[in-house]
């Protein structure tokens, strides 16, 4: 190992990635520190952080790795099938992500379709939950937020609890 290689065991606790990915969320990562989280190890000569800078720089950022093929990544030093693989199957999570589109979102029309959208989720629960169920123009559920959990059989909740959100 050369004595200028930084490994992540060297790096203070609160500027390792999965540390500040648990204290301060995914969006404070840089993109070589969320590909050094997917690849979880470097090598015995280049830490992590090191291997996944390497990563993007070969393919120059992320809209060229996106496109990246397992055999091209294999040929990169340190990254080996299982690594590359790894890669691959989050970026291919993010494409199929990106991909959704709203015909894929529930559309409400009356009651009982609310009534049906949330049913598996509060048949079985012991305390009134008011839930609020938001709607696009086109009545499709765009989100859906527990507002307020009550007592055994009654909520009470404020107009503004509903309309923050």
């Amino acid at each position: 190992m050369s004595t200028n290689t930084l490994m992540i065991r060297d790096f203070p606790q609160d500027e390792r990635p999965r540390e500040r990915f648990v204290q301060h969320g995914p969006q404070s990562l840089s993109n070589h520190e969320l590909i050094a989280i997917l690849l979880r190890t470097g090598t015995k000569d280049e830490s992590v952080l090191q291997l996944s800078n390497r990563l993007l720089t070969h393919f120059e950022g992320l809209r060229l790795l996106k496109a990246a093929t397992l055999e091209e990544m294999t040929e990169i030093k340190g990254i080996g099938s299982a690594k590359a693989i790894q890669i691959l199957a989050a970026v291919e999570i993010g494409r199929r992500i990106s991909n959704l589109d709203y015909k894929d979102r529930y559309v409400i029309r009356s009651p009982e379709d609310g009534a049906k959208y949330v049913m598996n989720d509060m048949r079985f629960l012991s305390q009134e939950h008011f839930v609020c169920l938001y709607l696009n123009t086109k009545n499709q559920v765009i989100h859906k937020q527990t507002i307020f959990i009550g007592s055994l059989n009654a909520s009470i909740v404020h107009p503004r609890e509903v309309v923050r959100p």
